[in-house]
């Protein structure tokens, strides 16, 4: 697989090229910085083509899947793929807090406010149909792993619906605490130097772990293995969750 430091491309045909994006970097422009640097360019530039075209897109800061097309045709019908909500996708969380559910679908409707951190808002008047179900996996201390499926596709919809619920994604800066996660928060008898310890996660929990493409474009199920930061933190709350749930699906 060819790999650069912002990306891993996991498949490629003559019609799509599908990625894990690594945190920290937006799939295209920001209106507010045109300077950053964004995964188009470089997925374009470093695999020499002369344009692709961005089918979707992930929020900068969470890592995972993210389809680009090589034509115009298939960017059309990928386009619409997404629209009408024939693309399955799951992601994989890391939250505050402990769900006394094992299953939970939120629905609230969502809007951009326009704010200058450009959050997006619960607006029932002139908010978007939003719909995501969240699945307990582990729990350990005071944090959860979710198994998440987003229906829809709104700016941030996962961490404002998992924040609504009252867990919102940890080093969420804009719906939750940027605090970094460390091994000492949840796990009792823990004896290291506190001065010295370094963060399990420093980044957002959040991973588009797996997209249900159309089989004649770009293949039937895709998957991204995690980062190793999130692999390590999911891997300790598995081992201190008394429940055991059986997550051998999680890609390390």
């Amino acid at each position: 697989m060819k790999r650069s430091s912002f990306f891993t491309v996991v498949f490629e045909n003559d019609h799509c090229i599908v990625v894990n994006k690594a945190s920290g970097i937006s799939v295209g422009g920001e209106r507010w910085d045109d300077s950053a640097q964004r995964l188009d360019k470089l997925v374009a530039d470093s695999l020499s083509y002369a344009k692709i075209f961005t089918v979707h897109r992930i929020d900068r800061e969470t890592s995972g899947l993210v389809a680009f097309a090589k034509d115009a045709q298939t960017h059309k019908q990928l386009s619409m793929a997404f629209n009408s909500r024939q693309v399955g996708k799951h992601y994989i969380a890391v939250v505050h807090g402990r769900p006394a559910w094992e299953e939970m679908t939120c629905d609230l409707p969502l809007v951009p406010n326009g704010n200058k951190k450009h959050m997006t808002i619960i607006d029932k008047y002139r908010g978007k149909e939003s719909h995501t179900q969240f699945k307990v996996l582990n729990s350990a201390g005071n944090y959860s792993v979710l198994s998440v499926y987003p229906a829809t596709g709104r700016i941030h919809q996962i961490r404002v619906h998992a924040a609504s619920l009252g867990f919102p994604v940890v080093c969420d800066s804009l719906y939750g605490k940027e605090t970094p996660v460390l091994l000492s928060s949840f796990k009792r008898g823990w004896r290291g130097d506190p001065h010295e310890e370094k963060p399990l996660l420093a980044r957002l929990g959040l991973h588009a772990m797996e997209l249900s493409l159309p089989a004649d474009l770009c293949g039937y199920k895709l998957s991204a293995p995690l980062s190793r930061d999130l692999a390590a933190l999911i891997k300790q709350i598995e081992k201190l969750d008394k429940r055991r749930v059986d997550n051998s699906s999680l890609q390390t």
